[in-house]
């Protein structure tokens, strides 16, 4: 008997196979066969959460947070000032700030702008009234880091702070103004304390730097300081040569205002040449680090960051390179045992 093929075998196995899918599928429903849904790939959220009651906040400022679920003695607080155009949240994604609080197990505190303060987003350094000792901005952030001292139990002499352009220039103002609550401070792209009166003096520092002796720039930090203790924070002042917005004058200038406020020789520091750039370094004479100025030769202005892997996310200000400031900052005056 002779079989005759109405379709080609391989027609005829696909049918078959169709055919005995259905009837499975009429049989166990629950197990119908269906493509998988690829998740789309989700944009990294900040850790940061919202501080509402911390005092009067003259300067209308908002608080941001970051508190890691383990931390580690001896109790310490980060402070961090973005600059323009800048949130607070952006500039924790893009300098992995709180993965480092994270992983070390310190606490972050970001003061934050708002635009019915400043358009651009900029901390408002260059307005007196925002800068004096207890008014305006300056109290808002004071408040917020002594809220954070009581709330979280930190050291007295385990507070630090960094800053960015204008969130540099107003740390700074902050560290001159108030140099025994910190321990070391980090200027990046910043200016001097009292470079400016208004928007517009502010805008010609910048890109001309400004114009005073290393003795006026000292008079300027003692009188924010006022009569407090003797106590005063190490600095750490970085540089870039091709800063296009800030001139590498303003930090000449910062460096001038710490020596005389140190009283430190300028003829004293210790320089060291790095493959970024160069280096001096002025210590006391236990050997501890009082002022750091770096000059970055290639860097534009912006937050020196580590090189992230490819297809991260980007955050504007934050120039990639192979020395991070926020890490370099820990490792020589944040780590324990350091200051």
């Amino acid at each position: 008997m002779r079989f005759k093929f109405s379709m080609s075998p391989l027609s005829a196995l696909l049918r078959s196979q169709k055919r005995l899918q259905r009837r499975l599928e009429k049989a166990m429903p629950k197990l119908r066969m269906y493509e998988p849904k690829v998740a789309k790939p989700r944009a990294p959220r900040s850790g940061l959460a919202q501080v509402h009651a911390f005092g009067s906040n003259p300067g209308r400022l908002r608080m941001f947070e970051y508190v890691p679920s383990a931390r580690r003695d001896p109790a310490t607080l980060v402070v961090v000032l973005h600059g323009c155009l800048q949130t607070a949240k952006q500039y924790d994604r893009g300098s992995g700030w709180s993965r480092m609080a994270r992983e070390k197990g310190f606490v972050l505190l970001y003061p934050e702008q708002t635009k019915e303060n400043n358009h651009n987003l900029c901390f408002n350094w260059f307005r007196p009234s925002m800068v004096a000792r207890d008014r305006g901005e300056l109290m808002s952030i004071r408040q917020m880091i002594e809220h954070a001292i009581e709330r979280h139990g930190i050291a007295e002499s385990r507070v630090f702070i960094q800053g960015l352009s204008a969130g540099g220039a107003m740390a700074n103002a902050l560290l001159v103004t108030y140099p025994d609550l910190f321990a070391a401070g980090q200027v990046v792209g910043g200016l001097p304390f009292g470079a400016a009166r208004d928007a517009m003096s502010a805008l010609s520092v910048m890109k001309s730097g400004p114009r005073r002796s290393r003795r006026e720039w000292g008079d300027l930090a003692r009188s924010a300081a006022g009569d407090v203790s003797s106590r005063k924070p190490a600095v750490a002042i970085w540089q870039g040569r091709a800063d296009r917005v800030v001139s590498p004058g303003n930090g000449e200038a910062l460096l001038a205002q710490w020596l005389d406020f140190h009283g430190l020789d300028e003829f004293a520091g210790e320089s060291e040449a790095r493959p970024e750039g160069s280096m001096i370094v002025w210590k006391d004479e236990n050997g501890r680090r009082l002022v750091e100025y770096r000059l970055l030769d290639a860097l534009d202005h912006g937050l020196p960051v580590i090189a992230r892997r490819a297809g991260s996310e980007r955050q504007a200000y934050m120039l990639e390179g192979a020395i991070g400031a926020p890490q370099q900052f820990y490792e020589t005056f944040i780590r324990p045992g350091r200051i």
